[in-house]
């Protein structure tokens, strides 16, 4: 039997499903039950029946679909799979910050830790950062975490004057700077580019981008655009599926060096060992799940 095979038998056996992160290496992504970005994957993990769900992803989404399905064994194919963004704030140091803005909105990005989220009053993602801090009163001060160029990029498009941002970035993306899209766009003059609001060059240079948009906005623009060659500024892994869903169009990275070490720990062999030996499971204090969750379904609902 094969890997792929026995994976199929073993997700039986399991009642289990897999889902896949846009930057999980390709032969993930082909035999995942569900692809996408971390709102999307939120909220299939909500939505299934499997008793059992493997987050081929970092820790930080393996984490926010066990607090949305607590009944649910959620497993981590690679314990060592973690996030420097979510490593850049811990929940005292938001605590911290808190303390010094006592009325402040807190808003946190998903890539955060569940202990984070817990101190959160809404998540959200890249896709719907805008939308949930728009929503927001205008006179009320918003603390907005952990990516700067993420909130940046909310602030610029919000006109939000009182929205304070934690220092903290992606380390993959803030390669991505202006100077990196001068560089390619002297290679490929004729080519669209399109890039993710994590990047280090996504507010300093809007004018030179043609579309800021989230992972699975770039997944719906590989499916429509007819451009023949498009620069994707953000993590190599997405270019896969992008490739997969439009071979008439030549996607190339903005980068080449945009590749995340935590996003390709995983592999067929770890979904593998995950299923057959119910590794590694994730676990969360109740207090914390319980107090996250609001947080989350915030996010989930908008």
């Amino acid at each position: 039997m094969g890997l792929k095979e026995e994976i199929a038998q073993l997700k039986r056996e399991r009642d289990a499903v897999i889902l896949a992160h846009n930057y999980q290496v390709g032969e993930i992504q082909d035999l995942a039950d569900y692809v996408g970005d971390s709102l999307y994957l939120s909220r299939q993990a909500a939505g299934t029946s499997a008793r059992v769900l493997v987050f081929s992803g970092v820790r930080f989404m393996a984490e926010t679909a066990k607090i949305l399905s607590p009944e649910k064994t959620v497993l981590l194919p690679d314990r060592e799979a973690g996030c420097s963004l979510a490593d850049s704030i811990t929940a005292d140091e938001l605590r911290a910050w808190k303390a010094q803005f006592p009325h402040a909105v807190v808003v946190s990005y998903v890539n955060t830790s569940a202990e984070v989220k817990a101190e959160s009053d809404y998540c959200c993602t890249s896709s719907n950062a805008v939308k949930i801090v728009e929503r927001i009163p205008s006179d009320r001060e918003i603390l907005f975490l952990p990516d700067m160029f993420l909130g940046e990029y909310v602030r610029k498009k919000t006109g939000r004057k009182n929205l304070h941002l934690w220092v903290g970035d992606c380390f993959v993306h803030t390669r991505m700077r202006p100077e990196t899209i001068a560089r390619a766009r002297a290679a490929h003059p004729g080519a669209e580019l399109i890039a993710h609001p994590e990047c280090g060059c996504a507010s300093e240079a809007l004018p030179y981008v043609d579309r800021v948009l989230s992972t699975d906005g770039m997944v719906a623009y590989a499916r429509e655009t007819r451009a023949p060659e498009v620069l994707v500024a953000t993590e190599v892994g997405i270019l896969h599926r992008m490739e997969g869903l439009n071979p008439s169009t030549h996607f190339l990275p903005l980068s080449s060096e945009a590749v995340c070490p935590f996003m390709k720990r995983n592999t067929l062999e770890k979904v593998r060992d995950s299923l057959r030996d119910l590794q590694y499971p994730i676990e969360l204090p109740t207090a914390v799940m319980d107090r996250a969750r609001v947080a989350l379904e915030r996010m989930v609902a908008s």
